[in-house]
Parts: C-alpha cells; structure tokens; sequence
C-alpha cells in the first residue's frame, strides 16, 4: 500500500529534470550588445566580422564575444555605456549598408543553446523597451482615396466614350471634372451616379468653353475611409514587428486616428521607428521608347513621361502611366532565380490586380517593363547640435524586362543585389504599405534600470509569499508540510522552464500571478492533508488514512482547478496586454500545481511512510 511504481518515479524524475534544465537560461541574466544585420546591399560574413574587430580595436573599445549567425552578428559588451560608445563607432566604420541596433544578447552557455534552451522574455515594464503613441495622418488617406477616384474616373468615362478635357484632385477638398459640352457632362453625372455611389455631385457654374463637375466624398465614405485606412495600418505595424522578431508587441488603437505601440526588449529607439515607419512598395511601368533617353538627362522630360535612374546610376526613361502598383500584392516570398541563379523575389497578386495587370501586359508584349522600388524612410538625426527629423524618399529603378507573354496572378522579380535584400523587400511587400503616413507624438523610453527596479520588488514579492507558505505548511502539517513545500519550490522552477520553453513573455502581471499560484499551489495539499486527519480521526489506520486522503481529495481538487483554469482562458482569450500576462502565468501555475501537489507529493510521502507498519501518524 502507498508505493508508487517504478514508472511513476521515473516520469516524475525525467520531468524534474527537464524544467530545471530548460529553467537554468534564466539565471545567467543577458549581455549589453550590439546586433549587425545587412540592410539593401549588404551582406554578413566574416568580412564584417573584421571590419567590426577593426573599427573597436581603432577605436580602443574593448569588447567581448563576436558571434556570426544567419543575417546577423552580434558584438557583446561588458556594461552599457561601452555598448553606447561602440555604436557610433561600428556604425561609422560599416556606413550605410548595414544596420546596428542596441540589443540585450542572452549570457546562456553554448551547450544550453545546443539544447535549445532559451531565458524567457521579458515584458516592456521588466526588461525596458519603448512606447509610441502615433497619430494617423487621416487627411492624407482620404487624398489617396480621392488619388483612385480620379484613376478610376478617368477610365470609366473613356471606356463610356464620354468626351472630357481634364480630371483633378483640388488641393482643399474633392475632385474637378472639366467637360466639353453640357451633353458631355450630363452623360458623364449618369455614369458617376450609377457607379460611384460614394461621391456627392455639384455643378459649379459653367465658363465659356468648359463645363465643371464637383465630386466628393459622402460623409459616410470620408467616415469609412478613415475607419479603414487605421485598421490597415494597425494591420501593417503588427505584421511587420512580427516578421522584423520582436517578441509580444503590443500593437492596439487608441480614439479614432491613434495607434499604441509597445516593444518589450527594443533599446534603440531609432532603429524602432525605422522599423515601424519604413514603406516599401513597387511600380510597374513601361520604358518610353519613343524619345530618347538624353534629352530627358539634359532637362527636355517628356510631357507623359518621368526620368528615373537605376542602381548604377544610369538614367531610365519611363512613362507616368502605372500599370500595377505595390497594394495588390498579396504574398512574397525571396528565392533564387532558376536560370540566373540571382536572388529574385516570387510576387503574388490578388484577383483584381491579377486582372489588371494581365489587361495591362496583355498589349505590351515584345516592349520592355520597369519594376520601380519605392521605399520612404524617417530617421531623427543631429543637425547643429539638435535631433532633427530627415524623411528621405528612395525611387529606383531595381529591373528592366521585356515582356514576353501576358503576365497574370504570379510573376517574378530579378535584379536585386543580394539575399538579404530579396528577403527585405519580400518581407515589407508581404507586410504592405502603411494606408496613410504616421508621426509619433508621443515617445516613452522605459530603461532597464526602471525594469530592473520592478523585477527586483516582484522577486521579492513572490519570495516573501513563498517563504510565508514554507513556513506555515511546516509548522502546521510537519513531515507532510516539508513534502509540499519541496512541491512549491518545483512548482515555481516548472513554471518558469514552461514560460522558457514557451518563448511566453513575463510581465508585473504576470509576477502577479506566479505570487498568486504561490498560494494556490498548496490549496492541493491543504485539502489532502486535511482528510487525512480527519480519516484519522475516524479510526482508520495510517496507511489506509494517506490512502484515502489523496484518493477523495482528488475529485475536489481538480473541479477547483479546472474552474480556475477555465477563468484564465478566458482572460486570456478575451484580455489584451497585461491580462494576457497574468492569465499565462495563473493557467501554467495551475497545471503544475496539479503535477506537484498530487504526483510530487505523493511519491515523498510514499518514499517516507510507504510499506512501513505505522502506529501512529503527526500531521
């Protein structure tokens, strides 16, 4: 009676000694270091690894480990003030080719990482990290909505054969339609009416030889357009923080035209708002061959067309007319290219842009398409001893094909300089293009000491509760009071090898909950040891006493748990942020109080009464 079979005590064993070995990262704490990854045109290997070693050893900056991994390496420092001064530094000696952020590199040994053992993150109020609150431009979205209004406007009226002279966005608000004749503009309100029913018509009065026509956006539309413009936005922030690896972003809206953004980890708050600001997008257009090249260079640019230049610098005539641009794209992926063997990038378009673009290409066989590369980039910079903000705007012409049979849904793009910036682009094309321009107006920087700060009083919450519960379960329930108390301190090592191996995110919440799993961790034990006594006190012997007590208390104890774990789920399910945070670590600590408190302690009391002849027994 009471002995547990081998099998048991293996299992209990191999699970001990999992969450000790994947709990053990954590105690090495993390590195002041500096994170190199190539940006367009660049490239990591051992190259940059020399040029670095050579920029600090000029430099006389002392550093520690340099690790090269897949499209990054990593510089690590001894305290922060050197990881500061080696940043300008590196970034100095490197140039524009590559990034340098600041980063906080885990000290875990090799041969945990071997293991695959990682510490677990921290949230924004324990490890540090910034805060943004960016307001949406809503009068540039509801621009470029009226931008496709006149596009679309223009087409329908000429497939409609409606004869008009021009079609306008006004700089204050609405579009300016100009007709021949009133015939012609009477024609045109039917067709407006009858397919754009989110434009308000108006006829201004009429001039000798031209015949105006008003149209704006409804109220509902305008409302609509904002509404839409901050859902895609919120969309792009948080797919590109996503793909870009930062860990539990915090990306939510905030009133009408503002979104919040919160990166746990991110010291370099430059590097973030190129992170979340960048805008990449491409444009199809067809090469003007019918005027030379030269006379653009010298000044005499075409009427319908715009003078670009390539990666080399060499000029590119093409036409103002885009076939196809960057917001159709639904999926990109980097590759190779089959024949070449260049890196290239797999473009996917939706159904509308896939019949576009065919429609487009279709008349265009034999002549020769651009791919023009768009990218808009804000980055605060120190002009005459202040920071000032430098928006810069790169447009380039990355390939120059012919077109030798009418493209559709898939098609790929060549010409890139290397792998890393095929991923890049493939990565902010997936992600899409922000529906209207940022500004941050509000910055908030939360440095590792103030996280350091929280960490150090959220320890020594969970350690006064736990050292309160030990002393209690041994004064009050003895040898069986020691055997859970062994339990809750497994209890708290599994929880954190849960959160390590989760990769899950540990926020003041979430200390919140490990403190109160302290406590509940030995309800469990409570309840088992409780009717013990009482089968005890019923005349039953020792042995059978343990027996039953474990046996009738289960039933209690998992309807308790299993009604809390399902609270935790729904927190989970429905909260946001830092309810998200205390239901991870309340719905981890149940589960492994169930472990501890019934499997644990069980198998101690079993190692000490188990197969021995007890007259009498202290609990």
């Amino acid at each position: 009676m009471n002995r547990y079979p081998l099998w048991k005590y293996l299992l209990i064993i191999a699970v001990i000694a999992i969450g000790c070995l994947f709990a053990l990262p954590n105690i090495y704490g993390k590195d002041p270091a500096l994170q190199v990854s190539a940006s367009r045109g660049g490239e990591i290997s051992e190259l940059t690894r020399y040029a670095v070693e050579d920029a600090l050893d000029t430099a006389g900056i002392e550093y520690g480990n340099i690790s090269v991994g897949e499209g990054s390496l990593v510089v690590r420092f001894a305290d922060e003030g050197t990881q500061l001064k080696a940043q300008d530094v590196v970034k100095e000696g490197l140039g524009r080719s590559y990034t340098v952020a600041l980063n906080l590199a885990p000290a875990t040994p090799g041969w945990l990482r071997a293991l695959g053992a990682e510490p677990m993150f921290l949230g924004l109020d324990l490890r540090g990290g910034v805060h943004f609150l960016m307001q949406v431009d809503m009068e540039a979205a509801v621009a470029k909505a009226e931008e496709r209004y006149v596009s679309d406007i223009r087409t329908q009226l000429r497939d409609e054969r409606i004869r008009y002279r021009t079609i306008t966005r006004r700089r204050d608000d609405g579009l300016l339609i100009r007709f021949r004749d009133a015939e012609q503009r009477r024609l045109g309100i039917i067709e407006i009416e009858d397919n754009f029913p989110d434009l308000e018509l108006e006829q201004p009065e009429s001039e000798s030889d031209e015949f105006p026509l008003l149209a704006r956006l409804s109220e509902n539309a305008v409302k609509e357009t904002r509404r839409l413009a901050l859902q895609q936005n919120i969309t792009t922030l948080r797919k590109r923080v996503n793909e870009l690896g930062v860990a539990e972003p915090i990306i939510q809206q905030q009133g009408l035209e503002r979104v919040v953004v919160q990166l746990p980890g991110v010291q370099d708050t430059a590097r973030a708002k190129e992170i979340l600001g960048a805008t990449a997008t491409l444009e199809f257009r067809m090469t003007d061959e019918d005027h030379a090249v030269q006379d653009a260079v010298d000044g005499r640019v075409p009427a319908g067309s715009r003078l670009y230049y390539d990666r080399g610098g060499n000029p590119v005539l093409l036409r103002k007319q885009i076939m196809l641009t960057g917001d159709y794209i639904i999926d990109a992926a980097a590759g190779f290219d089959s024949v070449s063997g260049s890196p290239n990038v797999s473009i996917t378009l939706d159904g509308k842009g896939a019949k576009r673009f065919s429609d487009a290409t279709a008349e265009e066989v034999g002549r020769n398409m651009a791919v023009v590369f768009i990218e808009n980039k804000t980055e605060t910079v120190e002009k005459d001893g202040e920071m000032v903000k430098r928006r810069e705007t790169i447009e380039e012409v990355i390939n120059v094909a012919t077109i030798r049979e009418q493209l559709g849904k898939r098609f790929q793009i060549t010409g890139l300089d290397s792998t890393e910036e095929s991923r890049n682009l493939a990565l902010l094309l997936r992600a899409g293009a922000l529906a209207a321009p940022i500004e941050i107006i509000e910055e908030r920087t939360v440095g590792p000491s103030l996280g350091q700060d929280n960490i150090d009083k959220g320890f020594t919450s969970v350690k006064i509760g736990f050292i309160l519960v030990l002393i209690f379960m041994a004064f009050w329930y003895k040898a069986f009071g020691l055997a859970a108390d062994v339990a809750l301190a497994l209890n708290l090592v599994l929880i954190v090898a849960l959160l390590s191996m989760l990769q899950a995110t540990l926020t003041l919440p979430g200390i919140a909950g490990i403190v109160l799993t302290v406590g509940m961790a030995v309800d469990a034990n409570v309840l088992i040891f409780q009717r013990i006594r009482e089968e005890i006190r019923n005349g039953n012997s020792p042995q059978a006493s343990i027996h039953a007590g474990y046996e009738k208390a289960f039933t209690t104890i998992a309807d308790a748990n299993i009604t809390t774990l399902f609270a935790a789920i729904v927190l989970f399910s429905f909260g946001t942020g830092p309810i998200k945070g205390f239901a991870v670590t309340l719905s981890l600590g149940i589960v492994c109080s169930m472990f501890t408190a019934i499997m644990v302690t069980r198998s101690i009391v079993n190692l000490i009464y188990g197969g021995r002849k007890l007259q009498k027994l202290v609990i």
